[in-house]
């Protein structure tokens, strides 16, 4: 069996590749895993669940609910929430666990099952692999121990999460948002009740659109993957700014009001000043991935805030601020994690605290996020390679040589295999676009004759 844990939980087509029997099977092992670890030691264990909208989330929710009482775990249902608040919850009211059901960005025929540790902090790797050992030897027949009677979990409702994580998101916000008009795309996801609710009573006027999900039309031509809707909206209504987010709204991106997409390493930049002003940025350090842009990183020079660089994934992103204590980190995709309120990415928190430095400064978003040019980045697939010699091809490393002699201290290049499939993504920043597609293109060649 390869790996079924990716990047950011297990995903695939629901009912094909994320069965109710896997995802009942891993909310199983995902139990007794936790309580091989001591988490449950000495007390009856309690896990919080959510979903994002998507029809087949009714099911899936089911089977993990079915799966975590018949392993004697108590659970609490906050029905359809973000990402973050299933986190929030998790770590605000104690429980051992948290499961979300959601495929994020991706259409809605997929969908996806995350888990969350005690403090709503995203499990570490180790703990997947036993995850998926101990399913393993559950699926091929392996018996486990089954409480009876008194010692099966419990089930029951929990609708106050919806107002805790409301408060919750206020309480972070720095400043009120009175005088703002702000456009909100809800990608029909987990946020849209959520998210208006708070950016209303933090005092901006809202616009929603994408707000009406029906189960099948979560990210349909919306929301942080399509922003046509958003940029049309802003300018047809005056906004001040937009803001999107993705199915279960752990991302966040924005466009300025004149329809400009504000993407997620120049969110990053204004919120770094922010909160460095406000003495929040501590070790006055911002981490973010190899993927954002070089212009990023030139300003933060410039503006004299650190930059640490992690790996692709905001679970990388969290380890480092965690390990070193930082308060800001993300990714250009929008991925902003603030640590002093969030475990993981959260795009309305993202999106209040942007709209709050707007509101405090006065200035528009596109003067704020001028702090940073995004230089020329392009990124090239290429597909049917052997991925696993991207380090070890002579060929490829004397390619890449040449194109960073070529590039010198404007441009950077960076080729990194895909987690997911097989294929190796070329990725070339310079101050000139021609530049850069000529280096990619020529680089893409590179890596088809080395590891095709």
């Amino acid at each position: 069996m390869g790996r079924l844990f990716g990047t950011d939980g297990v995903r695939g087509v629901a009912n094909a590749d994320l069965t109710a029997e896997l995802t009942l099977g891993l909310s199983v092992a995902a139990a007794h895993v936790l309580a091989e670890a001591g988490t449950f030691a000495g007390h009856r264990p309690t896990a919080v669940v959510g979903r994002d909208p998507r029809a087949s989330g009714e099911f899936l929710e089911a089977a993990v609910v079915a799966g975590l009482a018949s392993a004697g775990v108590d659970v609490l249902r906050v029905g359809v929430l973000p990402t973050p608040a299933v986190a929030y919850l998790t770590g605000a009211l104690g429980a051992d666990l948290g499961v979300m059901l959601s495929a994020s960005h991706n259409a809605m025929p997929d969908n996806g099952v995350k888990f969350f540790a005690r403090g709503g902090h995203k499990l570490a790797d180790e703990l997947e692999d036993r995850i998926e050992s101990v399913y393993e030897e559950h699926r091929t027949g392996a018996p486990w121990n089954r409480p009876t009677g008194a010692g099966v979990g419990r089930v029951r409702s929990y609708e106050e999460g919806f107002e805790q994580y409301a408060e919750h998101l206020l309480a972070a916000v720095p400043n009120r948002l009175d005088g703002l008009k702000v456009v909100l795309d809800e990608a029909h996801g987990a946020a849209a009740r959520v998210s208006p609710e708070a950016f209303t009573r933090a005092g901006a006027e809202i616009v929603t659109i994408g707000a009406e999900p029906d189960g099948l039309n979560i990210n349909d031509g919306c929301g942080s993957t399509h922003l046509g809707l958003l940029k049309a909206a802003v300018v047809e209504h005056g906004a001040d700014l937009g803001i999107a987010h993705d199915g279960d709204a752990d991302r966040c991106l924005a466009v300025d009001h004149t329809g400009a997409e504000v993407d997620g390493d120049q969110i990053l930049a204004v919120l770094a000043l922010a909160m460095r002003e406000r003495s929040e940025l501590r070790s006055d350090t911002v981490v973010a991935t190899v993927m954002s842009n070089l212009g990023f990183k030139l300003a933060m020079e410039r503006e004299g805030v650190s930059f640490v660089q992690t790996g692709v994934g905001d679970r990388y992103v969290l380890e480092e601020m965690k390990e070193h204590d930082y308060a800001l980190g993300g990714e250009q995709s929008g991925h902003v994690i603030i640590l002093d309120h969030a475990t993981t990415g959260d795009g309305t928190l993202t999106g209040l605290l942007l709209a709050a430095r707007v509101a405090q400064t006065g200035r528009t978003l596109r003067d704020l996020a001028s702090v940073m040019e995004r230089l020329p980045q392009v990124l090239v697939n290429v597909p049917d390679v052997d991925r696993s010699r991207v380090s070890t091809s002579a060929e490829l490393s004397s390619a890449v040589a040449e194109a960073e002699r070529e590039l010198g201290s404007t441009g950077r290049v960076l080729l990194r295999p895909s987690g997911t499939e097989p294929l190796v993504r070329v990725m070339v920043e310079a101050a000139d676009i021609d530049q850069a597609r000529s280096v990619a293109g020529r680089l893409a060649d590179a890596v088809k004759s080395a590891l095709g």
